[in-house]
C-alpha cells in the first residue's frame, strides 16, 4: 500500500520534474536590481511568476562589461550548471564607448561557452540614450541582432521595450528602471524564455 502511494506521488510529480529548469540570469545593474530592494527587481519577480517548478539564480553584477562577464562566466557555469542562461550584458560597454567589435566578440564567446556547457541561451538587448548619437546607437543595437543570428539564439531586442521613452519609469539617472517598471521587464522576457524552459 505504501509503495502504491509513493508510485502515485511520483507519477503526479513526473510532468513537473521533467520540465524543471535551472535558469541563471547573467547581467549587469539592470538585472541586479540597482537602486531597488532585491525583491523588487525583475529577476526576483520572474521567479515569482514561474513559481517553484523552476529555479532562477541571479548572477548579475552592477557595472559589469562584456569583457568582465566573459572572464567571470566559466566559474558561474561550473558552479550553477544552468539549463538556461539569460545573457543581459553590453549596456556598460555602450555607455563607456567601448569598441563594438570587442563587445560582439565577447557576447559571442559567452554564448559559445554556455552552449558548450549544455545551456540554452536567451540574449537580451539594450539601447543607448539618444545623446550617444543615432549612428553609434544603431550599431550598438545591431550587435545583439548579429550575435543572435550567428548563434541561432532567441533575442529579446530591448529589455525596457514599451516604456523606454517614459522618464517617469526610470530612476534619476535615466538608465535604471524604477520598481513599478520591473514587472514590465518580466513581461518582455517571458515570451522568449517560455519555449526554452519547456524543453529539457
Amino acid at each position: 500500500m505504501l509503495y502504491r502511494c509513493f508510485l502515485l506521488v511520483a507519477l503526479l510529480l513526473a510532468p513537473h520534474l521533467a520540465h524543471a529548469a535551472r535558469i541563471v540570469v547573467f547581467g549587469d545593474s539592470l538585472s541586479a536590481a540597482y537602486g531597488l530592494r532585491p525583491e523588487q527587481g525583475w529577476v526576483r519577480l520572474l521567479q515569482q511568476q514561474l513559481g517553484s517548478t523552476h529555479q532562477v539564480v541571479n548572477s548579475s553584477l552592477s557595472g559589469e562589461t562584456t569583457a568582465g562577464g566573459l572572464a567571470r562566466l566559466p566559474a558561474v557555469l561550473r558552479q550553477q550548471r544552468p539549463d538556461v542562461l539569460i545573457l543581459e550584458l553590453g549596456g556598460n560597454d555602450g555607455l563607456r564607448g567601448l569598441p563594438l567589435p570587442a563587445m560582439q566578440d565577447n557576447l559571442s564567446a559567452m554564448v559559445r561557452l554556455a552552449q558548450r556547457a549544455g545551456a540554452r541561451v536567451l540574449l537580451i538587448g539594450m539601447a543607448l540614450p539618444p545623446n550617444y548619437g543615432p549612428d553609434y546607437g544603431a550599431k550598438f543595437r545591431q550587435v545583439y541582432d548579429k550575435v543572435a543570428r550567428r548563434h541561432k539564439v532567441p533575442l529579446v531586442p530591448l529589455l525596457v521595450a514599451g516604456f523606454e521613452q517614459d522618464l517617469a519609469l526610470f530612476q534619476g539617472d535615466g538608465i535604471h528602471p524604477v520598481a513599478e517598471a520591473q514587472p514590465r521587464m518580466v513581461r518582455n522576457v517571458l515570451p522568449a524564455l517560455t519555449p526554452l524552459i519547456a524543453r529539457k
